[in-house]
């Protein structure tokens, strides 16, 4: 049975969405979701899946995975049914992690979800922290970030440049800019509410959000509107050697400064809000 179209919510008309393709959908089964962005993840999503499987994270929250185009044959529909994915979105407009996202979201919202999880499909986050996640947007928390660096965290095997580029520069930024003390600002380990993302004073559905933008807007854009915010313990591990990343070592990290001095000085908010 193909499940019924929502009606257009307020506003969506001129949201600017990619193309994207639902491969997997029965329709919605919880009050909140789990989204997982990836991009030939290849072991590394399906080993995330049999951790969350393991949590029965579908139970309590519906997991829809939005893909970027991948090659190597990790997203085979009855493998992602049988760990309880509910949804698989593929992006077919242009765009990076920024693009997915807001085809994830908008599709979400539209669904009719209460809040929604953002956890990378690399395998570096423990979805053990989900459900705390959802237990605070219940609370009324409009934003909640997955932090490796409060009490209860853990960072393991992170790269000594990547550490200290968090901790000095990144956060300390968008702390300043923000007015929310941030202490792990790159981690797309994250929930937002409903309230939040559909808020035309956010409005994260435009073209400008293509790579990495969407993340270090939330970041600002939420605590200066006045949404709760609040960081929760997080466990990231990465595995020795080589680090499973889509940000190279030199342009990517460039490309990242970029985007967070443009977030810091309000370049991506909406058209006539454009606050220091």
């Amino acid at each position: 049975m193909t499940p019924s179209t929502p009606p257009a919510l307020p506003g969506s008309a001129t949201w600017e969405v990619p193309a994207f393709d639902i491969a997997l959908w029965p329709g919605r089964s919880q009050p909140w979701c789990v989204v997982i962005p990836v991009i030939n993840e290849g072991e590394r999503i399906r080993n995330l899946l049999r951790r969350m499987a393991a949590l029965s994270v579908s139970a309590m929250a519906d997991i829809i995975i939005v893909d970027g185009g991948s090659k190597d044959g990790s997203l085979a529909l009855d493998a992602l049914q049988a760990q309880g994915v509910r949804g698989l979105l593929v992006k077919t407009g242009p765009g990076k992690l920024s693009a997915q996202l807001r085809c994830a979201y908008a599709f979400a919202l539209q669904q009719g979800y209460a809040g929604i999880v953002t956890i990378d499909g690399n395998d570096k986050d423990d979805p053990e922290g989900i459900p705390r996640f959802i237990e605070a947007l219940k609370a009324g928390y409009d934003f909640v970030q997955g932090s490796r660096f409060v009490p209860g965290g853990v960072a393991e095997n992170t790269p000594r440049s990547r550490d200290w580029a968090i901790r000095f520069i990144h956060a300390p930024m968008l702390s300043l800019a923000s007015g929310f003390r941030w202490t792990d600002t790159t981690q797309g380990f994250r929930a937002y509410s409903r309230r939040m993302l559909l808020d035309p004073r956010v409005a994260p559905f435009r073209d400008v959000f293509l790579t990495y933008e969407l993340l270090a807007y939330l970041s600002y854009r939420g605590p200066r509107l006045g949404f709760r915010c609040i960081e929760l313990p997080s466990i990231r591990r990465y595995p020795k050697g080589e680090v499973p990343t889509k940000i190279s070592s030199v342009r990517g990290n460039l490309s990242v400064f970029k985007v967070l001095v443009a977030a810091c000085l309000g370049r991506f908010n909406p058209a006539g809000d454009r606050e220091a």
